[in-house]
């Protein structure tokens, strides 16, 4: 029997970024004025927590293989994106924003590829990662070429774009990752194969 406390973290651990990514874009949302340097330390910690999170989930294996399955690669830029807005939190406005649209552009795109994946594989309600994936990519692309309208407008774009990619993995680990207690583990079924 295949250990699922991975899978289990990854699934919780996705669901509370999720919450939080939702929370802080509210707050970007209301008071974008106020945020200042310290929406670049939480920015970028937030996203080092989840690029962790990403990584504990594409080593989990889950049932499906679906919603993880780009998690390493994507969970190592995390780490390396968050690394870098720690260490320049003042310039949060001029660069972060750039940065958070690239990595939620590609995250985006990559749900596109799961949503596309999730309906070959049957799953009913691929349609709405689809929706948020598309969504969320073209937030991001706002960040990305937007730093000249101003920084209270594009802290206010910041927030709209991590509502829409809390809310996208929200739905992608709710649809997408199953958690069976007795599931076998992955087995090479060598019969019948003739090695000369």
């Amino acid at each position: 029997m295949r250990n699922i406390a991975p899978m289990r973290t990854a699934k919780i651990g996705y669901i509370i970024m999720s919450a939080l990514f939702v929370l802080f874009g509210i707050l970007l949302l209301i008071y974008p004025e106020n945020m200042g340097k310290a929406a670049g330390l939480i920015t970028g910690i937030a996203i080092m927590v989840f690029g962790i999170f990403k990584i504990v989930g594409y080593f989990s294996k889950d049932l499906f293989r679906l919603a993880f399955q780009y998690d390493l690669a994507f969970g190592i830029l995390l780490e390396v994106l968050g690394i870098i807005i720690l260490t320049k939190p003042g310039g949060f406005v001029e660069f972060i924003t750039i940065v958070i649209g690239i990595a939620f552009l590609a995250d985006g795109l990559l749900k596109i590829q799961i949503s596309l994946d999730s309906k070959e594989f049957g799953i009913s309600r691929w349609w709405s990662v689809l929706l948020m994936a598309i969504l969320t990519g073209a937030v991001g692309t706002l960040l990305i070429i937007s730093p000249a309208w101003g920084s209270e407008l594009l802290i206010r774009i910041l927030g709209a774009s991590f509502i829409t990619e809390g809310v996208l993995n929200f739905i992608t680990v709710m649809i997408a990752v199953k958690i069976i207690k007795h599931q076998k583990p992955d087995v090479i079924d060598a019969k019948g194969v003739w090695i000369q």
